[in-house]
């Protein structure tokens, strides 16, 4: 094992991540640092120190940055053996991305959980290191996939150690653990440098411009040594560039055949072997010129026989940058004609391009297949550059804006909201652009707007863009104006109601499959009509569908209008069934949205337990997949749960985060659930005051229109009352009365009229109580009949009506207590022991010991457990889960003790406390 100066902070950190992956335990960490600083030496350290575990090293190749899942292929080299044990989608997945079979690819994440299962077989009983250098130059379908393995790591004893340059943008966004690498200390440094013979000046002189980076110190001090006396000294420049004039110095060295084969190894950096021989021999070079380089310790061998690598990523560096652009057109012109192999197309269209010196229509062209075969692997980074660099190098002004486009879309596709709306800013000021393709990149663009949380500009883009093409392209507009919809959600009520009538004025054929769903929309979004019964989404949706495919944003849409419409029943139905057709499909990126409906359903339907498991699966998902809209919005919905169960701590804290990402002109997407968690904390807890303050910014611009600003009121109505001020809420009373005509649900009649029964003076507040507690389904809404029998014990308490009232509260507590609304259910108590009630301590469920103990399990090992209950194997919760089949089984062994079970088999018994 080499000897490292002064890391030893940094190795302790290393030993004490793979002693975690002997004891079966998962980590990951990012080394970053300055070029020469020392990362690829810790990784060495790494390998050295992984006895008794497998180790995996890959590494990013710069000029691969642009073919997707090239790094995964050099890393996972390997461990394809164990690919037979994969589950059959996750196996064609991955043998797709890596070009091992003839499966057209699938949804990204499925392939990340492909190597996240694959990590795990090849770790077996024995752990396993995996060390990525250079991680600033993985092609971004590799870095993706990585990431989102490594993030659901947790049981498998595999490490992932990362090695990074400063600035690599991952390292900033990705929220990941790691370590700076900082320059030597001075006496460190010091030493490293005593392996080298130099006078006093000169070894003063290397520590000072050094600055304790390991590199520079061993190569300036070589190029000092070998300086002319009397030579300009460049130790102004920086230390970069003063160390690629160290390595250059050593290269203007060798003869001039070896210089021309050194620029081939540098432009092709893979380092195959057979075609860079193949190249030099078109510039006049052949296999006797590399020896001169390998003697001087210029190059060394790869990771295979075949292959050749530079002693260091700079030398390639100095190499590549400071050869004349003349002669690295030359060395990227002989290796395309070297490329000639089917499985060489895309790296060959790469090297043609860099030859081109102007527009060239059949580099171009084969770009852009490169680009098509990127995306059909989920390549979507890859095919956006190559998109683009075939778009420059297209004469003709349509095709060219054609091509932009192609890449705009692609860029948006792959999270680059950025490029992608740079690109479409460029597509629409060419002047080839037809009116439908500026269309569409307005739709990228507004997209790309949206997902940054800049509604006010998306919303212009789509609908200014949706006009051009109202007439040209109906469906496209349509589909441009629902997201508009979505867009103005976050804008204001007028908003909605001008992209509604701009929605409707769309020509759409009776047989498109979107007129059912524009009319749908439109009847539910615009209730002035309000003598007949909305119509029902499941309806809708089958008629769209034997019209035609829909798009999935816009069914996703068509559920998030019917919960504003009150039909929470039906959207559970769909919801779930996309969610288990994602699943199915390994498209964990979607899964949040679908997610997300589903746990509001579960919250308006009590079953608070339930929404809880939910929510965090969709939040974990989004926070590891950077869906920041989706991290907001679930975050605010688990903010509720938490104050509907009295846990101040936890609602604060996710309020916090659905608030935090509000911007100029908007709310954050979150705001409307964070508020009405917010108020519901305080009224459970007894701050009337706070709590109404907290609801009246739900009846203000830009959230009055949102499902929480309406289904909130009744709880605006008890705090105004119970505060003395009546006044404040009856106007918001009225508007839940014309909502409830409008959506004809008997739960928001009933809601109605116990908001009547609380600003009632008189003895019609009885008739409004028990004319809402006949419409309550207690079975269906549980929380809400529960919440109107006790503020109907209350009156009847203060009525002096005791016997009464303690029939109605004994009936709230239990249902309190079932569904674990502990400040509810305290309050319950308390009204009780006024009418004269022995006091009781907390209730439940006494005779189920597993049901009491199933609120112990955290949501994870409650959903895990209820799966196993219903006979699914590890692997197959694995695959519903996107986990490992061992985090699977270390949450299971974590679930038994608290459940008071031993197996599996046990598991079956208690199937229904579970649910």
């Amino acid at each position: 094992m080499a000897e490292l100066y002064g890391r030893a902070a940094d190795t302790a950190a290393i030993a004490a991540l793979l002693d975690r992956a002997r004891a079966g335990e998962s980590g990951w960490l990012v080394l970053r640092g300055e070029p020469g600083i020392g990362k690829t030496a810790l990784l060495d350290h790494a390998a050295d120190l992984g006895a008794g575990l497998r180790v995996l090293r890959g590494a990013g190749v710069e000029i691969e940055a642009e073919l997707p899942f090239a790094g995964l292929q050099l890393l996972l080299r390997p461990a394809v053996a164990h690919l037979p044990a994969l589950p059959a989608r996750q196996r064609a997945a991955l043998e797709a991305a890596l070009r091992l079979g003839d499966d057209p690819g699938g949804d990204a994440m499925l392939v990340g959980l492909a190597v996240l299962s694959l990590l795990t077989e090849y770790a077996g009983d024995t752990g396993l290191v995996c060390l990525i250098d250079d991680a600033q130059w993985l092609d971004r379908a590799s870095l993706d996939t990585i990431l989102f393995a490594a993030r659901r790591l947790y049981a498998e004893g595999v490490v992932i150690i990362l090695a990074a340059r400063d600035g690599a943008a991952f390292a900033r966004s990705a929220d990941l653990p790691e370590r700076r690498i900082a320059g030597l200390d001075p006496e460190a440094a010091a030493a490293l440098l005593d392996r080298r013979e130099l006078p006093a000046g000169v070894r003063r002189q290397v520590l000072a411009e050094a600055q304790g980076n390991p590199l520079a110190l061993l190569e300036l001090a070589g190029a000092a040594r070998d300086e002319r006396p009397g030579a300009a000294h460049p130790g102004a420049l920086a230390l970069t560039d003063r160390l690629q004039l160290a390595f250059h110095g050593q290269v203007s060295r060798m003869p001039k055949s070896t210089q021309d084969v050194l620029l081939i190894v540098a432009a092709e950096e893979s380092g195959e072997l057979s075609a860079v021989l193949r190249a030099a021999a078109a510039v006049g070079a052949g296999i006797d010129d590399l020896a001169p380089a390998e003697e001087a310790g210029l190059l060394v061998r790869g990771e295979t026989a075949e292959t050749i690598a530079f002693r260091h990523p700079l030398l390639r560096a100095a190499v590549y940058q400071r050869a004349p652009l003349g002669q690295r057109v030359t060395a990227h012109r002989a290796l395309a004609a070297a490329l000639d192999g089917p499985a060489d197309a895309d790296r060959r269209a790469w090297h043609a391009a860099a030859a081109a010196t102007g527009p060239d229509a059949e580099v171009a062209a084969a770009l852009e297949d490169t680009a098509a075969r990127a995306l059909a692997r989920s390549g979507h980074e890859a095919a956006a550059a190559a998109y683009e660099r075939a778009a420059r190098l297209t004469m003709d002004p349509g095709l060219r804006a054609h091509r932009e486009a192609l890449a705009a879309q692609s860029a948006l596709n792959a999270g680059d909201l950025e490029r992608a709306a740079g690109l479409a800013r460029r597509v629409a000021a060419r002047a080839g652009a037809t009116a439908q393709l500026r269309a569409r990149v307005a739709h990228v663009e507004g997209l790309a707007h949206f997902w940054q949380g800049r509604f006010a500009e998306a919303d212009a883009l789509l609908r200014a863009g949706a006009a051009q093409v109202a007439d040209r392209d109906p469906a496209l507009a349509a589909t441009m104006l629902v997201q508009a919809l979505h867009t103005g959600w976050y804008l204001g009520e007028q908003h909605v109601r001008d992209c509604v009538a701009q929605l409707t004025a769309v020509p759409l054929t009776d047989t498109d499959p979107l007129h059912p769903v524009v009319t749908y929309m439109a009847s539910v979004l615009d209730r002035r009509d309000t003598a007949s019964a909305p119509p029902e989404l499941t309806r809708t949706l089958a008629e769209s569908a034997r019209r035609g495919p829909v798009p999935d944003q816009v069914r996703l849409m068509l559920c998030g209008v019917a919960m504003a419409s009150g039909q929470d029943a039906d959207v559970y139905g769909p919801a779930e069934a996309l969610s288990r057709e994602y699943r199915g499909a390994g498209a964990a990126g979607r899964l949040p949205t679908t997610l997300f409906f589903a746990a509001e359903v579960e919250i308006f339907t009590g079953r608070l337990r339930d929404a809880r498991t939910t929510a965090a699966e969709a939040l974990r998902l989004a926070a590891d997949l950077g869906q920041r809209q989706w991290v907001s919005q679930l975050s605010s919905v688990l903010a509720h749960i938490h104050a509907a169960e009295g846990d101040e701590d936890r609602c604060r804290h996710y309020a916090e985060a659905g608030l935090a990402d509000s911007t100029p002109g908007s709310v954050s997407p979150g705001a409307a659930w964070a508020h009405w968690s917010l108020g519901l904390l305080e009224l459970g807890s007894g701050r009337a005051e706070t709590a109404l303050s907290r609801f009246e910014r739900l009846t203000r611009d830009p959230l009055r229109h949102h499902l929480c600003a309406m289904r909130s009121i009744p709880d605006l109505v008890e705090a105004a009352v119970r505060v003395g001020a009546a006044d404040r809420a009856e106007p918001h009373a009225d508007r839940l009365a014309d909502w409830a005509t409008a959506v004809r649900q008997p739960w928001a009649e009933a809601l109605v009229l116990r908001c009547r029964a609380l600003l009632s003076d008189d003895d019609s507040a009885e008739t409004h109580y028990t004319g809402a507690l006949k419409l309550h389904d207690r079975e269906a809404r549980p929380v809400e009949y529960a919440r109107t029998a006790q503020l109907y014990g209350e009156w009847l308490r203060r009525a002096r009506r005791k016997s009464e009232a303690r029939t109605v509260l004994t009936e709230a507590l239990d249902m309190f207590d079932r569904i674990g609304m502990r400040p509810w259910a305290e309050r319950a108590r308390t009204e009780l022991t006024a009418t004269g009630a022995a006091p009781s301590g907390p209730g439940g469920q006494p005779d189920s010991r597993s049901s009491a103990a199933v609120t112990g399990l955290t949501p994870q090992e409650l959903q895990i457990a209820r799966l196993a209950s219903q006979g699914l194997s590890n692997r197959d919760i694995a695959a519903q889960l996107f986990l490992s089949h061992r985090t699977v089984g270390y949450h299971l062994y974590k679930a038994y003790p608290k459940l008071g079970v031993t197996s599996r088999g046990e598991l079956k018994t208690i199937a229904d406390q579970l649910r």
